[in-house]
């Protein structure tokens, strides 16, 4: 008699494998190339973060709002997002998809309320894109010698948008490598700038870090400085990126929730770090103010590095420009591809195609470089275009963020747990709450009406336009049904 053959035991998968698996087992087939490691999924990140291209793009406004004080508003909202990006890690850990907040909301809250948050955001992405590469144009003047006007900075941003267009579609590999040169050169170019200022170039003693510059007259400065705290707000975010492209990253339930929190440690760390170097470095601080200096950044580097320093400078800055504006892209293009995949947006047989070539989604791609081109071009009309377009991209981002968290709340308090390779443990709940409360408070820090009194659109042009973008959303959702087209387990 022969002996029983034993049992055959199965092999759990392991690396790509697994990866595929776990993927199918969220309904979705392997359709991208999964070649981004940890380091480039980080370096996606913290160059969407860009501590150079936000610092650089809003520090006439922050000091002129908020006086040298505005410094410390990089430490508070690092904090803040910190426990945005420990919630996010814990969802991402468990669904990674791409396209992020989309697909992230839609498994813990619902499609309708999934379909909202990602409308928000996408939105606020194209204007991003715009607000950078329109960031970039006082950057080739100084690089070419000549003085910034709004045609060159209009065309300068059309031109960038039109190069990140060219490398996204290249491919994933492609994208991994730029981020990866793009990292490198702006941290190394941050240390080297911020060192050289702090030590060679320095104005004035770091006790003007707490000196509000008589903006606070009469004991009224909070006001100013929650204005100036945009500064924040608008560098603190581009962690959610690497959960972008999570169906490009090896290993995603580990890689990416790592990824998040190193782009938030070295992100904030480094834009504060040249926020102070910078700030110090201010010849006049009370031309800034006034507004007799418009341009400090133009100044410090005419002041601090000369003829010869200051285009080497130039071409840095524009270099973490591009990597910017590469990072934005691919994030904003994934989120298209999710709709469409899912069915949820017109044109989804078209903006669901991946390049047979490179497998990255080129009608997405494309189609996000004509938005934002167009918002170039209508900025080009548009008085202090790149502060409203900083504005409403900051609270449209902001928002749908917190969409997220309370989606994770609300899965929470109905017995979600999560199940990833990351999680909170019993924190989970109170990091959460605290993550809403911060994000809410932070929207309506973002919100609040400023401005002349006597205009009542430049002070709530903000919410105007949140409310726009919101009531077309809930008109093209409903007339077009979307959020029925699928049901999303």
């Amino acid at each position: 008699m022969r002996p029983a053959r034993p049992a055959i035991q199965s092999t759990p998968a392991t690396g790509a494998d697994a990866d595929r698996d776990a993927l199918q087992a969220l309904g979705y087939a392997k359709t991208f190339e999964r070649s981004m490691s940890t380091w480039q999924n980080f370096a996606l990140g913290f160059t969407y973060l860009s501590p150079v291209c936000s610092v650089y793009s809003l520090f006439a406004f922050g000091v002129a709002t908020g006086g040298p004080p505005m410094v410390w508003a990089y430490a508070i909202v690092g904090v803040g997002q910190l426990l945005v990006a420990l919630v996010f890690g814990e969802i991402v850990s468990q669904y990674p998809i791409a396209g992020g907040l989309y697909p992230w909301a839609s498994r813990l809250a619902g499609p309708r309320w999934a379909w909202m948050a990602g409308w928000i955001y996408a939105w606020a992405l194209f204007t991003t894109l715009a607000a950078i590469a329109f960031g970039a144009g006082p950057f080739l003047s100084v690089l070419l010698g000549h003085a910034p006007t709004a045609l060159m900075t209009t065309l300068t941003a059309l031109g960038l948008v039109l190069a990140a267009t060219g490398v996204n579609l290249a491919g994933t590999r492609t994208l991994a490598r730029v981020a990866m040169f793009g990292f490198i050169c702006e941290i190394i170019g941050a240390l080297v700038v911020g060192i050289y200022l702090l030590l060679i170039q320095r104005h004035h003693s770091v006790a003007i870090l707490v000196d509000d510059a008589g903006i606070g007259a009469g004991g009224h400065y909070l006001p100013a400085f929650l204005a100036a705290s945009l500064v924040g707000t608008y560098t603190c975010y581009g962690f959610e990126a690497c959960g972008d492209v999570a169906e490009e990253t090896r290993d995603p339930g580990v890689a990416i929730p790592k990824a998040m929190r190193m782009t938030i440690y070295v992100g904030a760390s480094a834009s504060a770090f040249i926020a102070v170097a910078l700030v110090l470095a201010v010849p006049d601080i009370a031309a800034v103010i006034s507004g007799r200096d418009t341009n400090p950044i133009i100044t410090i580097m005419h002041t601090a590095f000369g003829p010869i320093g200051t285009p080497i400078v130039a071409a840095v800055v524009l270099i973490s420009f591009l990597s910017n504006l590469l990072s934005i892209q691919a994030a904003v293009s994934r989120l298209v591809y999710s709709y469409a995949r899912d069915r949820m947006i017109v044109g989804s047989h078209v903006l669901s195609r991946l390049s047979t070539k490179t497998h990255v989604p080129a009608p997405a791609l494309a189609l996000s470089g004509i938005i934002a081109g167009g918002i170039i071009c209508v900025g080009y009309f548009t008085e202090d275009a790149l502060a409203t377009m900083a504005s409403y991209c900051t609270a449209g981002i902001y928002i749908s963020f917190q969409m997220v968290v309370a989606a994770a709340l609300f899965a929470k308090s109905r017995g979600w747990t999560a199940q990833g390779r990351f999680t909170l443990g019993r924190a989970g709940p109170a990091v959460t709450v605290l993550a809403l409360l911060y994000g809410v408070a932070t929207i309506a820090n973002i919100l609040w009406p400023r401005g002349a009194p006597g205009h009542w659109y430049t002070r709530f042009d903000i919410l105007t336009t949140v409310i726009v973008v919101v009531a077309c959303g809930l008109m093209y959702m409903s007339v077009a049904a979307l959020h029925e087209k699928r049901s999303i387990s």
